[in-house]
């Protein structure tokens, strides 16, 4: 296990737990946890697969660190902005699976950080906003593209104007989350999902991650045509072979 002030890595495996850790602060997003998780997702340890995203204290993250954020000109926002979207790119493409428990504060930027991972997993604390608007700034971390996609335009313009929140349940229902779970339990479930996922084939999980938000971007015929090369490259593995096997002897696969 290693650990940093303010982010806390745990490698079991092929599950890398990382731990948001801003005490006091609800783990609110400042430069140095931002470049704390940038140096894990563009340098991951060796094997790792699978990444839990959580926080501490009761919450997941409640966003921007406005207290730095004030300081800025307009040019070094651009340049923060633009270091925000490089690290949810990575997170949501770069190839390993996350699944974040959630809880608490999910707010603001912590609502870009949850919507970039691939498996969100919400306890009933769990509160999703996006109160830029109330702050008289506007987003900046990719809720445009992410959160926008997942809840559509029009509901992501009235959440912003209004301040709105969203429990856990009604972020399910919304996709802002894929699980609704009891207070206490989203980690436990995370670990469960995590395992599932670090045993599935490797260039099947790298397929999932790279290719669906793609194809979404892609017209329908070049999103098929894509598919198919996914498909085709997929099922040639050894990893396929070995699936087909165990399907056939009725056994768990044992991928590489």
């Amino acid at each position: 296990m290693t650990m940093s002030d303010i982010l806390k890595i745990e490698v079991e495996g092929q599950i890398a737990t990382l731990t948001m850790n801003r005490p006091g602060k609800r783990n609110a997003m400042c430069e140095e946890l931002l470049g704390a998780l940038e140096g894990f997702y563009f340098n991951p340890p060796e094997g790792v697969r699978v990444v839990i995203l959580t926080g501490i204290e009761g919450h997941f993250c409640s966003g921007l660190d406005l207290a730095e954020h004030v300081h800025r000109s307009a040019e070094e926002n651009l340049y923060h902005s633009r270091s925000w979207h490089k690290l949810m790119d990575q997170i949501r493409l770069g190839g390993l699976a996350t699944v974040s428990a959630l809880f608490g504060a999910v707010i603001g930027g912590g609502l870009e950080l949850a919507a970039a991972t691939h498996v969100r997993i919400a306890e009933a604390s769990t509160i999703f906003q996006l109160p830029e608007g109330r702050r008289g700034i506007f987003v900046g971390g990719g809720a445009t593209a992410s959160v926008g996609r997942l809840l559509g335009a029009d509901r992501m313009t009235e959440m912003m104007l209004t301040g709105r929140k969203y429990g856990a349940d009604d972020g399910v229902s919304l996709g802002l989350a894929h699980y609704s779970v009891a207070n206490g339990a989203a980690l436990a479930l995370a670990q469960e999902l995590a395992g599932k996922i670090a045993r599935n084939a490797p260039l099947s999980n790298y397929l999932m991650i790279q290719a669906i938000p793609r194809i979404n971007d892609m017209s329908q015929s070049d999103g098929l045509f894509t598919e198919s090369l996914a498909a085709a490259l997929s099922q040639t593995t050894p990893d396929a072979e070995e699936g087909l096997r165990a399907f056939l002897e009725k056994r768990a696969p044992k991928f590489r």
